[in-house]
């Protein structure tokens, strides 16, 4: 399940990977109403306490807005992993082997890709690496668009898909 947004408003692609029994929500920023989470996920027979994990590719609130919907998920962050008021290392191994946590910095210093191993090849959810495919090509509010572009280079290599932050799902080769 991925949403993004389609209309001109801010907001990003909400994205649910499911990792053997775990559950994890990648960027729950981008829907308006926490209740339009709850639908979506009412589609794959979920609820928020069925969610173990929220991920997040980086602390930009357009990114993480709903993320109080999940208070029994452990939140994944690039300082670490939030399970309630504990924080322990983001190197710890929350995944099965077909998940990879990977930085990827540009757009922010924090920002971070969820990297899922699955049927159809690899898919790399990226959050604002890309808003969309092919854009921007300049990203006005990246720290550092020369970082941006050779983590861009590194993922299209790595990822056959690219889930952006702000759009649909693209293929890279």
């Amino acid at each position: 399940m991925h949403e993004p947004e389609s209309d001109g408003r801010i907001g990003c692609t909400v994205t649910l990977v499911r990792d053997n029994d775990k559950n994890i929500i990648v960027d729950p920023g981008g829907i308006r109403t926490s209740d339009q989470i709850i639908k979506m996920l009412e589609k794959e027979n979920l609820t928020a306490d069925h969610i173990d994990f929220v991920f997040l590719t980086h602390c930009h609130y357009d990114h993480f807005k709903n993320i109080g919907q999940f208070p029994n998920a452990t939140v994944i962050e690039y300082q670490g992993a939030w399970n309630n008021d504990r924080i322990s290392s983001r190197k710890q191994k929350f995944f099965s082997d077909n998940i990879e946590i990977v930085k990827t910095p540009g757009h922010s210093r924090d920002s971070m890709s969820l990297v899922v191993k699955t049927e159809i090849g690899i898919i790399a959810i990226v959050g604002d690496l890309w808003w969309q495919e092919n854009y921007p090509i300049f990203d006005k509010v990246a720290e550092n668009n020369d970082v941006l572009a050779i983590e861009r280079a590194k993922m299209l290599v790595l990822a056959d898909y690219v889930i952006p932050g702000h759009s649909g799902m693209f293929k890279t080769k």
